[in-house]
């Protein structure tokens, strides 16, 4: 993330219910797939070759 971005889970002064937003960089570091623990249950969040995200169970 540059210094010249707000912190991503800041939303911009004065904007109202914004989504937080992640870089998919600052998820994956570097790495093709990530595990992800949500409510009990463990996810892969990937990189395909036509470099899209997909999330499986």
């Amino acid at each position: 993330m540059s210094q010249s971005q707000a912190h991503p889970l800041t939303p911009p002064a004065g904007s109202e219910a914004i989504r937080p937003r992640l870089d998919s960089a600052d998820i994956l570091r570097g790495a093709s797939a990530v595990e992800i623990d949500h409510a009990g249950q463990r996810y892969v969040l990937r990189v395909t070759r036509e470099n899209k995200l997909i999330l499986t169970k």
